[in-house]
């Protein structure tokens, strides 16, 4: 086995949730378990079992060769060689649009280059039933080994779309009348003054400088969220949540009782 990432766009995955996470939302993408040998703790067993009801080959290497795969990121005894993430593009996006009858519920992130938030927000887009996430080609991160660790499944189970122009690709989402709205601090509108219960495009900025000018110009609302403290802003992978989470909550309570 060798020690280095293939280069046949497969990834290796570590950490005892973020590989059992993996193998239950998407098992078809596993190629490989890797465990440390001699370990048989219960957690390792809940991933072994996971892998062995989807046929995956599983190995057994000393510990010294699952740190050399990973260099020094933990690993927990148990490695996965997952197949590349398959991201969509925007005309995969919009056929993906025409088929969705319920309210649409897209997350736009205008480029988040922080692996650590892409894979929050992919976490909280899981949660809160976003049919699809759509990055800029530029200047933004891909779905990377950390992403998915922090994601938690949530990579392998929300469609991802990368598209080469983000104000083109907002114009069709406005053509197939899905409502763009745009994150600004500045915005008078809040959160939780907006209906969302139509179809809607979420559009959240960078970490450093927020909305670009094009997009935010494509936006058909701006919206901020409310602070009561000292600090001016979210980090963009809450703010994401707190947006997300506050739609939910308006389409479950318009939702017909049982």
């Amino acid at each position: 086995m060798s020690n280095e990432i293939p280069d046949n766009g497969s990834e290796w995955l570590g950490g005892l949730h973020a590989v059992k996470s993996v193998l239950k939302a998407n098992p078809a993408g596993v190629e490989l378990l890797v465990v440390q040998k001699g370990r048989r703790d219960p957690r390792l067993r809940d991933v072994l079992s996971l892998a062995e009801k989807s046929g995956i080959r599983i190995e057994e290497k000393p510990k010294s060769e699952l740190e050399a795969l990973l260099g020094r990121r933990e690993h927990q005894g148990v490695l996965a060689l997952c197949a590349g993430q398959q991201v969509g593009n925007e005309t995969e996006l919009m056929a993906l649009v025409a088929t969705v009858t319920e309210p649409l519920l897209i997350l736009v992130l205008d480029g988040i280059t922080d692996p650590h938030n892409l894979g929050a927000c992919l976490r909280s887009a899981d949660a809160a039933g976003v049919h699809a996430v759509v990055t800029p080609a530029d200047n933004s991160v891909g779905i990377t080994p950390t992403v998915r660790k922090v994601a938690v499944g949530a990579a392998d189970s929300v469609p991802v779309f990368r598209v080469s122009n983000l104000q083109r690709a907002l114009s069709k989402l406005k053509a197939a009348d899905v409502w763009v709205y745009g994150a600004a601090g500045e915005a008078d509108a809040l959160v939780y003054g907006i209906d969302w219960k139509g179809h809607c495009a979420v559009v959240m900025g960078s970490e450093g400088r927020g909305l670009r000018r094009l997009t935010r110009e494509a936006c058909d609302q701006l919206f901020s969220i409310p602070m009561q403290g000292t600090v001016s802003s979210l980090n963009v992978s809450v703010a994401t949540g707190v947006t997300l989470f506050e739609i939910a909550r308006q389409r479950q309570h318009s939702l017909p009782p049982n």
